[in-house]
């Protein structure tokens, strides 16, 4: 398999400088334009004009009119300095025979914020850059069918988007909605990576986590993410795996003194029609940006969207049925139901139920982003920023269920072996809404201020993000409520296996007509409500300095400190109603409104209920009353606090970085130092010496981190065609808020020893060096390439368990004894990334619109989680190899775009049933989908584009119990997506 593996990425590599070597001679054209200053609109006469790649150089005339002739037939940058506050670039493709126009827009460095329109500007953006980054741009999020900015990170190598967690999105439920909603970077999880929006770390509204939920953002939203895969001095340094940047344009990033946009789409989902809903959505965005003032000093650029989507998904959850439900037995056991000697267990695992259904609902977004900007002068110019988006869900999810129950072993001969007999199957109904509210902003204020060679760049900022669940409702229905004699069935096994690797159910017709009949069975209990919410605030203040030398290997020397204090709350609290006792049917409360013939198309052909979520509301409004509080104690007022927990967090930072030129030869020495107090707030819940429980109360603890960070990067230069890096560098990741001060509970035995359970504060950060090599090249005839080389050293290792503790450890202390989190040991990641575009522009018309781009990573990940035997662990959510390719046409005003993305199997959970072993961990299958583009200007103003993901309507999502079993699966299927959009410029 990895001899597999190796060959992919070396057809890549080769690939990569095939396509480079292979382009054609050329002959020669023209190249002419205006340079206008940018603030005024005004002609420039007397600037230099300047071809990156030959340095060739021409002057504009007094109109601001320039022509540079005799360049060979290729792509090439044009630099032009309008004034001392003014960089214009543009990228021309100059044809065989004949002329080109060249419209100049503004360059911004990396080390501010930029925007690319094209592939190209995202191309020099990746070369430019002092470290290892990869950049979209607003081109490659509009040809893309992706539902929100997390699916577009997948187009990115080393990236793995995922669609579930391990908060309330746990398992299947998150996966359903059929939507990307987080990303691992070079093999770390989500929490592993920091999220910017304009340069603005985002707030972390997740209940039990430190990731972000990066399906709440719409690629529409935004026009360029750059993704930072190595960290300078001067960036946050909690992030192992990486930097991602998500970033909006200003209206000096336009040359127009005003312009704007209109946009808007249609949105179509294949599966909802397979069940006969409309799975109709759609949107709409405006954007408008204008420059004003006597120079045109003045810049105001807003943005607005608006979009929806509606949705109904097939979900088979076996692996959910056996943690759930107990529905898994060994197929060769001991007496006991063990399993037998000699037999491996993960293959010897059977299904002995299931659950079967839909997941339905909605998701409704909107919000924008507001850039003002004042160039006061030359030296000087302010600015503020502000971005919002806001997500609304609704998901409800049906399950018919089968559950098996008086599981007897019965011998099989004199073998010593034996085999589970299932005494009966019970047939049940269950149904959960899982709604989310989902909120988050960013502000900030700034300027840069030039003294002589000094750069100075104050800056605040404020972000807040929420993640909430506020009416989460469970109701089922059973028909064995009342009895424990339902169904009998006395079998060993239940399931058979098809030749998709789908489990099927083996019913009599009585099972299969109940199962049928949801109407029928016993009503359970009016239902148990949860409310959950979740937030951060999070604010600050940074400043930095950099000072230019003209002369000297010592370039420039940078120097900054920055302060963020952050606010989190966190509260769940749970009702249950009583159970029904006088025998009602589910049907007779009033909540089936109509039924789905098939609950998953093509697969499993049982009817499943619709519910009617009006009456559902006034069903728990006219039921849940205080006393059925039931969060995880027995006193009211330990249930109303038990799941409560605040956080304060303050970082502290420093840096000083220097840069170092001779020649071509670039080194960059840095050292960050951070310091964070954490503060955390939470329950206590203690009892008394008989055992009793008793009311409890809010206690408090501290967490203190110091890191110095120290980097080094070295770039080499040798032309304006290639780079080379090297750097070493340093970093961490702080443990979940949770892990550090979740509740806890005290109990005194009667001997006289005090357990506590609880979070413990004195968990170390995880911690990482760093070592990453990169090279990049263009041939300025529409290629380029990228091979980098990586490896992260870990130390401290915490994985991502929810509100499970992690590696839960007990420690005596004389009388008192601890059971805490703890760390585990030591880990490490290393890999490959490879990619390669290329434009045929040099081909005879029409062949040279065909272009290819293609990446691949070859990495792999090992840790010690710090429990006996789960020493060499696979890290959560990193597959061992990830690709995309693309064939693509662009020319003129048409563009055809078609993409196959693929990401290998990867390891979800750890010990998935709870056997203290690796055998039974929970694997995710490998990924697979082709998406098609289309996209016509009909002219200057208008165009339209067409895009669809998923053409092959591949599952979604796939899971199973042991890394090469299915007995144990979760599948979702949640088919194909249409998107049209229509955009308007003015």
């Amino acid at each position: 398999m990895f001899v597999v593996k190796k060959h992919v990425l070396a057809y890549a590599i080769v690939a990569a400088i095939g396509c480079l070597a292979a382009v054609p001679a050329a002959h020669a054209g023209d190249v002419s334009g205006e340079i206008a200053d940018p603030a005024t609109g005004n002609p420039l006469a007397g600037v230099a004009v300047t071809v990156a790649a030959t340095g060739q150089t021409v002057k504009t005339d007094a109109s601001g009119h320039f022509q540079l002739t005799g360049l060979a037939a290729g792509h090439y940058l044009l630099t032009a300095n309008a004034s001392a506050a003014h960089a214009l670039s543009a990228t021309v493709e100059v044809p065989a025979q004949g002329s080109v126009q060249a419209n100049f827009s503004s360059i911004a460095s990396l080390s501010k914020i930029s925007v690319a329109a094209n592939r190209y500007d995202a191309s020099q953006l990746q070369m430019d850059a002092v470290n290892t980054v990869n950049v979209l741009s607003a081109d490659d999020l509009k040809y893309t069918a992706v539902h929100n900015v997390a699916e577009a990170l997948g187009l990115f190598p080393g990236v793995n988007v995922f669609n579930t967690g391990q908060s309330y999105f746990a398992g299947i439920d998150g996966a359903s909605r059929g939507e990307g909603m987080f990303t691992s970077v070079r093999g770390l999880n989500a929490e592993y990576n920091v999220n910017l929006i304009d340069g603005v770390e985002v707030a972390q509204g997740m209940p039990y986590s430190r990731g972000v939920q990066l399906s709440l953002l719409p690629p529409s939203g935004l026009q360029t993410i750059v993704l930072n895969k190595t960290s300078t001095a001067d960036m946050d340094g909690d992030a192992i795996g990486g930097t991602i940047d998500f970033r909006t344009p200003t209206a000096f990033d336009f040359s127009a003194p005003t312009s704007g946009s209109i946009t808007a789409s249609g949105r179509m989902e294949s599966r909802a029609r397979d069940y006969g809903d409309d799975g109709l959505g759609g949107g709409a965005a405006g954007e408008f940006q204008t420059k004003f003032g006597d120079a045109h000093q003045f810049g105001i650029y807003a943005s607005a969207y608006y979009d929806s989507r509606s949705y109904v998904n097939s979900e088979m959850a076996g692996a959910t049925a056996a943690l759930g439900d107990g529905a898994w037995e060994f197929a060769r056991t001991t007496a006991s139901g063990a399993n037998a000697a000699g037999i491996d267990p993960q293959h010897n695992l059977e299904s002995t139920g299931m659950y079967l259904g839909t997941s339905s609902g909605y998701t409704h977004r909107y919000g924008g982003n507001v850039s003002l900007d004042w160039k006061v002068d030359d030296t000087l110019h302010t600015y503020a920023r502000m971005t919002y988006a806001y997500a609304k869900t609704e998901q409800d999810t049906t399950y018919l269920q089968l559950i098996p129950a008086n599981v007897s072993y019965s011998p099989i001969g004199n073998t010593g072996v034996y085999q589970p007999v299932i005494g009966r199957i019970a047939t049940r109904f269950w149904y959960e809404t899982n709604p989310e509210k989902a909120d988050l902003a960013t502000f900030q204020l700034g300027a840069d201020k030039t003294l002589g060679g000094w750069t100075l760049s104050p800056n605040i900022f404020y972000s807040y993000g929420d993640n909430d669940r506020p009416d989460h409702v469970e109701i089922s229905a059973r028909n064995d409520e009342y009895t424990s004699t339902n169904f009998p069935y006395g079998a060993s096994t239940v399931m058979t296996y098809g030749a998709n690797g789908f489990a099927y159910p083996l019913l009599t017709p009585a099972m299969s007509a109940q199962l049928n009949s949801v109407a029928t069975m016993y009503a359970r209990r009016a239902g148990e409500l949860t409310e959950t919410y979740s937030g951060q605030r999070k604010g600050g203040a940074k400043f930095d300095a950099r000072y230019d030398f003209d002369d000297g290997a010592l370039s420039s020397i940078q120097l900054g400190v920055k302060y963020v204090d952050s606010d989190r709350d966190m509260s769940d609290r749970d009702w249950t109603t009583g159970k029904y006792t006088d025998g009602r049917s589910f049907g007779s409360l009033g909540l089936i409104d109509g039924y789905y013939s098939s609950v998953f198309p093509g697969v499993y052909g049982y009817a499943a209920p619709t519910i009617d979520q009006a009456a559902l509301k006034r069903l728990i409004a006219a039921n849940v009353v205080p006393a059925d509080l039931d969060t995880c104690s027995s006193l009211y007022v330990n249930n109303w606090n038990c799941d409560t927990q605040r956080a304060n967090e303050a970082v502290s930072a420093a840096y000083a970085m220097a840069t170092l030129k001779w020649g071509d030869l670039e080194v960059i020495p840095g050292l960050r130092f951070e310091h964070t107090d954490i503060r955390n707030t939470f329950w206590v819940i203690p009892q008394d010496a008989q055992g009793n429980e008793i009311p409890g109360y809010f206690a408090r603890n501290y967490t203190h981190y110091d890191e110095p960070l120290p980097s080094i990067f070295i770039n080499y230069r040798p032309s304006d065609n290639a780079v080379y890096r090297g750097s070493i560098w340093t970093s961490y990741t702080r443990p979940a808020f949770v892990q550090l001060g979740g509740g806890s509970q005290v109990s005194v035995s009667a001997d006289g020893l005090t357990t506590i359970t609880e979070g413990n504060p004195e968990l170390k950060p995880i911690e990482a060096l760093n070592i990453d090599f990169s090279g990049e090249w263009n041939n300025q005839h529409g290629g380029h390439a990228m091979l980098a080389g990586f490896y992260k050293k870990l130390s401290n290792y915490i994985y991502e368990a929810g509100t499970n503790p992690v590696n839960a450890a007990t420690v005596d202390a004389g009388s008192i004894q601890y059971i805490r989190p703890s760390n585990g040991g030591a880990g490490r990641v290393y890999g490959v990334e490879a990619a390669v575009r290329q434009k045929f522009q040099d081909l005879p018309a029409p062949l040279d619109g065909f272009g290819v781009a293609v990446n691949a990573t070859a990495q792999r990940t090992s840790v010690d989680l710090g429990m006996a035997g789960f020493n060499h662990e696979r890290i959560q959510n990193a597959p061992d190899l990830m690709a995309n390719a693309e064939l693509f046409y662009e020319k003129n005003d048409f563009s055809v775009n078609l993409s196959y993305h693929y990401a290998g199997s990867y390891l979800s959970t750890y010990d998935y049933l709870g056997q203290g072993a690796a055998w039974d961990d929970l694997w995710i299958r490998p990924t697979e989908r082709i998406d098609l583009h289309v996209g016509y200007a009909f002219s200057r103003r208008f165009q339209l584009d067409l895009s669809i993901s998923n053409l092959t309507k591949n599952y979604s999502y796939w899971a199973h119990v042991g890394k090469n079993n299915l007995a144990l699966s979760d599948v979702v299927d949640s088919g194909m997506t249409t998107l049209l959009t229509a955009k308007y410029s003015f």
